[in-house]
C-alpha cells in the first residue's frame, strides 16, 4: 500500500525570505519534493512551457475552475489571475510525492480551507528589527511602503496559529534543516503509516 504524499505550505510575513529558502531547499541533492505549478492567464514568456513553468489557461477557463473549486487558491495580481489547482496537488499526493507550495498568508489560509490535512509551516523573522532590516536592505521600498510592509507582517505574524509548525529564519541553511527536520517526523506520524501495518497484517 503506497503511503501518499503530502502538501507543504512554507509561508510567513513579506521579507521573512520565503523564496530564498525555498530555492535553497531546492537546490539540496536530497531534496525530494514537487514544486507546486501554478496556473496562470498570462501569457507564456519565451522559452516556458505548459505543465511544466506554469498551467496557461484562459482567464473564462480560470474563472470556471474558481466557480467549480477547482482552484486551492487563488489572487490577481496586475490584471492576471495567478492560482494552485486541486487536481495537480491531489495527483502528486495520491503518487506518493510530496508535493512543495511557497505562499504568501492570506493564500495560505485559503489552502487550509479546503485542505486541512496539509503541512503548514510559518517562516518567521529572528525580530522585527531583523525583517525591517532586511525590507529595508531590498534599497526597492518606499518608506511608505515599509511601513505598509511591517503593519502587515506584524497582522501576519499574529496568524501563526494556523500553523503546526513554526520555523525561524535565522540562517537559511538551518531553517531549511528544520524544515526537512519536519516533513521527516510527519512522514512517520501514526496516522500516517498506521494503514500500511493493517494492511501488511491482513496479508498474514
Amino acid at each position: 500500500m503506497r503511503e501518499k504524499g503530502l502538501l507543504i505550505v512554507l509561508s510567513g510575513p513579506s521579507g521573512v525570505g520565503k523564496g530564498t529558502v525555498r530555492k535553497a531547499l531546492f537546490s539540496q541533492p536530497d531534496t525530494a519534493f514537487e514544486y507546486s505549478i501554478s496556473m496562470t492567464t498570462r501569457l507564456p514568456r519565451d522559452g516556458e512551457v505548459d505543465g511544466i513553468d506554469y498551467f496557461f489557461k484562459t482567464r473564462n477557463e480560470f474563472e470556471t475552475l474558481i466557480e467549480e473549486g477547482k482552484l486551492l487558491e487563488y489572487a490577481e495580481f496586475v490584471g492576471n489571475y495567478y492560482g494552485t489547482p486541486v487536481d495537480y496537488v491531489r495527483q502528486t499526493i495520491e503518487s506518493g510525492r510530496d508535493v512543495f507550495l511557497e505562499i504568501e498568508v492570506q493564500g495560505a489560509k485559503q489552502v487550509r480551507e479546503k485542505f486541512p490535512e496539509g503541512l503548514f509551516i510559518f517562516l518567521a523573522p529572528p525580530s522585527l528589527s531583523e525583517l525591517e532590516s532586511r525590507i529595508v536592505n531590498r534599497g526597492t521600498e518606499s518608506e511608505e511602503t515599509i511601513r505598509r510592509r511591517m503593519k502587515a507582517a506584524k497582522d501576519e505574524i499574529e496568524l501563526m496559529d494556523l500553523y503546526d509548525y513554526v520555523v525561524e529564519n535565522d540562517h537559511v541553511d538551518t531553517a531549511c534543516e528544520r524544515i526537512k527536520s519536519i516533513v521527516t517526523a510527519e512522514h512517520c506520524r501514526r496516522d500516517r503509516v498506521s494503514a500500511r501495518y493493517k494492511k501488511m497484517l491482513e496479508a498474514e
